[in-house]
């Protein structure tokens, strides 16, 4: 500062020191100047760098909606919450996202279901077509809340043409337990194509004791087949490793009914080296008139390591190896034989 510089009033005329103190004064006033203007970050005070621009670093609400990116598969934005002292389940729907480019001029229907018992699904429509239509809809399940937690949401979309014909887009099967502790945050999931004709869905249990070497399977309930007679329905479990069959079991037959009550147990013996080249594959059979005959098949799940299953049958596997001894329940759509 000007007042620290020495004084040699002896040496210097009065006209060259006042210039003097005149250019320090200017340089210090240009420095406090940028410094003002750039922020605090400089290099030995002199040369400044730089400040945080904040926008860089902003994060997203987590109750806003952003679409998903365009080439990603048909997406479902929704949020869930339960009311303890109304004991009511709040499903809020809120918009799709990249439907496919043959849906865009259809109306769009979503049928919410609590599986496994509920069996009168709600319904909402969208409130415009193209890519990514909007529903703004909250749908209420009256559950307990000791059911609520043991339920899985499913969500079924359907694109409905001018005539009234209905085409499947996909489904979401939500598993409510450990989904409710931040309610009210916005969520998206990825649909599973639906085939054209839905074949049902069929509800299994399964759990392994590595004691034991005891793989223990329980085929519970099913719904929605689409039965061809009234002949009735049976279920054919086989364990395979590899390509080679192991060993085949089959229910007794079920008689006339869309959604028939199995629980029929049965259990396997598998070595735990096996679990990771084993899977189960379940037919759903309809007996023809003539026992020379072989029966129709109604539907087909296969439950198993990341070589024979993908999406929630693989989960349904992978919980059941990591829940040793413990019942593992799940819902699963049932696919075409291939």
């Amino acid at each position: 500062p000007p007042r620290f510089i020495p004084q040699n009033t002896g040496c210097l005329r009065d006209d060259e020191s006042e210039e003097k103190e005149k250019k320090i004064r200017m340089q210090t006033d240009v420095r406090q100047d940028v410094l003002a203007h750039r922020g605090s970050l400089s290099v030995g005070s002199w040369y400044p760098v730089g400040s945080v621009l904040a926008g860089l670093y902003s994060v997203t609400p987590l109750n806003e909606v952003v679409a998903p990116p365009l080439g990603m598969a048909t997406r479902l934005c929704f949020s869930v919450e339960y009311r303890h002292s109304s004991e009511q389940l709040l499903v809020s729907l809120l918009r799709l996202g990249n439907l496919l480019p043959r849906f865009h001029s259809n109306m769009t229907l979503v049928e919410l279901r609590l599986l496994p018992d509920d069996r009168r699904p709600r319904q909402a429509k969208a409130r415009g077509t193209g890519p990514d239509p909007e529903f703004n809809d909250c749908l209420i399940f009256q559950v307990s809340a000791v059911c609520v937690l043991r339920s899985t949401l499913s969500v079924c979309v359907l694109s409905v043409q001018k005539d009234g014909k209905r085409h499947a887009v996909g489904r979401v099967l939500f598993p409510l337990e450990g989904e409710l502790g931040q309610a009210g945050r916005v969520l998206w999931r990825d649909l599973d194509p639906e085939e054209e004709t839905q074949l049902g869905d069929v509800q299994v249990s399964l759990s392994y004791s590595s004691s034991l070497q005891r793989l223990s399977v329980v085929v519970l309930r099913a719904r929605g087949l689409q039965l061809l007679t009234d002949a009735g329905v049976c279920v054919q479990v086989s364990l395979q490793i590899h390509t080679q069959m192991v060993k085949m079991k089959s229910s007794c037959v079920v008689r006339g009914e869309q959604d028939p009550i199995f629980n029929y147990r049965m259990t396997f013996k598998l070595r735990p080296q096996h679990l990771d080249e084993a899977c189960l594959r379940f037919e759903l059979q309809q007996p023809k008139d003539r026992r020379s005959e072989p029966p129709a098949l109604l539907g087909v799940l296969v439950l198993g390591p990341f070589m024979y299953a993908r999406g929630l049958q693989l989960q349904h596997w992978m919980d059941m190896i990591n829940n040793t001894q413990e019942p593992v329940k799940m819902w699963h759509r049932l696919g075409r034989a291939i």
